[in-house]
């Protein structure tokens, strides 16, 4: 099964380094469907539940049944993961 734009998957992002974000996270697939079938990494943006209630440009914010939580997406962290960090 392969990440689908605009889907929200769990990842494993531990090792992270700063102000990176860590642990296991909800993720949203950014990455266009052409490269999803056929490249190893995938662009994503981590989901947190710290939701920011003033206006940010940093932040979107999200509110889907995939999610326990209303959340945001963290747009300022933006980044290529290997596949195999999808769960």
């Amino acid at each position: 099964m392969y990440p689908k734009q605009f889907d929200i998957w769990l990842a494993n992002l531990t090792n992270n380094k700063g102000a990176e974000p860590g642990k296991t996270r909800p993720v949203a697939i950014i990455q266009s469907n052409l490269l999803n079938n056929i490249h190893p990494t995938v662009v994503i943006c981590p989901i947190t539940s710290t939701v920011v209630s003033e206006i940010s440009i940093l932040r979107v914010h999200l509110k889907t049944k995939q999610l326990e939580k209303t959340s945001d997406i963290s747009v300022d962290q933006i980044r290529a993961i290997d596949k195999s960090r999808l769960i």
